[in-house]
């Protein structure tokens, strides 16, 4: 498993359809990156030049430092600081990413992590601006890390299969969506604490990972445009096909197989299929559902 995961994660930018890999990978970099740099500028002098860099791919609650700073809507969930918040998001990341990777398919994990990102920068800085509590903390308040995306992929897949079971350390199997709902009430809870910010962008990766599945399953999904954008860019960075000409025969020949049509496969099935595995989890399906859900995931 270990070398797996080191293999996997060693290459997690040459393969396709690994975006579980790229994620860990990505924030792995930010944080060396920034760990780097803080270590180097401070003991030359500049650490407060690092505080204020920084705070430029921060999250700001803040709505007119927002506007100058636009990107950090999307920086901040990529970014960390300590040892023991990279530590436990990525292993909540990972362990739970695993099932939406093996029942969606690597785009819609994507999707569910970016969104969660989104979401929980958009709740926190809904609640600092219109909330009293906040109102004297609005200009000076910035977040970081990647914990409102990790709890969309965490609700997410409590949503989707909330029967799979993981063994905790001296509590045995517990059912996942019972480990979702402990951390989003731990972190209703810590709302008004001292990480306030942080636990409300949790609250909003949250609600967007219940809705996220909700509505994949009416046939919605709200991801689409960010796989329009990944598949721009992947497409910039690929070579096109090359043409291939056929010639029509007037003969037919039945080979005895039937390729998957993707087209063909209606949201009424996949949803059957959803449906299925939250009952009786993914190994109650049988091998056509199974195939039917990977070459869906592919869309």
């Amino acid at each position: 498993m270990y070398s797996s995961f080191w293999d996997n994660l060693k290459n997690a930018f040459n393969r396709r359809d690994n975006s579980l890999y790229k994620l860990i990978a990505i924030n792995l970099i930010a944080f060396f990156v920034l760990l780097i740099a803080r270590v180097v500028l401070t003991l030359s002098g500049f650490g407060a030049l690092y505080k204020e860099g920084l705070k430029w791919i921060m999250m700001p609650a803040s709505l007119s430092t927002l506007a100058k700073q636009p990107w950090s809507i999307f920086t901040y969930f990529f970014l960390h600081e300590g040892l023991f918040h990279i530590l436990f998001n990525l292993l909540f990341l990972y362990y739970f990413g695993l099932l939406v990777h093996q029942y969606l398919g690597s785009r819609k994990l994507t999707n569910l992590y970016l969104l969660g990102g989104v979401f929980g920068a958009g709740f926190y800085l809904l609640m600092y601006n219109i909330a009293p509590y906040f109102s004297g903390a609005v200009d000076t308040s910035f977040m970081l890390g990647a914990s409102a995306g990790v709890f969309a992929v965490v609700v997410g897949a409590a949503t989707l299969a909330p029967q799979t079971t993981f063994v905790l350390f001296l509590l045995g199997p517990v059912k996942i969506v019972y480990i979702a709902a402990f951390y989003v009430l731990l972190s209703f809870a810590n709302s008004i604490g001292e990480n306030a910010g942080g636990e409300i962008a949790h609250l909003g990766g949250a609600m967007i990972g219940f809705g996220y599945i909700y509505l994949l399953r009416k046939g919605w999904d709200l991801g689409i445009p960010i796989q329009k954008v990944g598949l721009f860019f992947e497409n910039l960075g690929s070579r096109p096909a090359p043409k291939v000409s056929y010639r029509r025969t007037s003969s037919t020949k039945s080979t005895g197989t039937n390729p998957v049509n993707k087209e063909a496969l209606t949201q009424e099935e996949v949803d059957k299929i959803l449906d299925k595995i939250a009952d009786k989890g993914y190994d109650g399906l049988t091998k056509e559902e199974k195939r039917k859900l990977f070459e869906y995931s592919k869309k």
